[in-house]
């Protein structure tokens, strides 16, 4: 039997409104997320969209995580168009080896019961 823990989110994100304080600029949100720079630009990993009970509603993986964030939250053919109101926290977990993320990615899916994800999931 293979042993998979669920590893620490290395970033952790929730949704924000704008505030504008004195002169500073506004920070255009991306679906409600305006900390989305705290996500490494290049590296690879896990990314883990949660609900506001922590349910968990999709998870995906990419080569370069705030690429393939962004692109899900704003992109008309991604699997959560429709859902994207209903996401409060986006977990990333840096993870470079291609084999991993496929191996944790699936993991996640079917351990976590991850809501929108069909094509991975063996849980139904």
């Amino acid at each position: 039997m293979i042993n998979i823990s669920i590893p620490k989110p290395s970033v952790s994100i929730t949704e924000r409104q704008q505030i504008r304080r004195n002169d500073e600029p506004i920070i255009t949100p991306v679906s409600g997320f305006i900390d989305l720079h705290q996500i490494p630009r290049d590296k690879a990993g896990i990314f883990m969209f949660f609900n506001i009970n922590d349910e968990l509603l999709f998870v995906g993986k990419a080569r370069k995580l705030r690429q393939r964030v962004k692109k899900h939250l704003e992109d008309n053919v991604s699997p959560i168009k429709n859902h994207r109101d209903e996401v409060y926290r986006i977990d990333v977990c840096i993870v470079e080896d291609a084999m991993e993320r496929e191996i944790y990615e699936t993991y996640f899916i079917n351990e976590l019961e991850a809501k929108y994800n069909v094509e991975k999931a063996f849980y139904k």
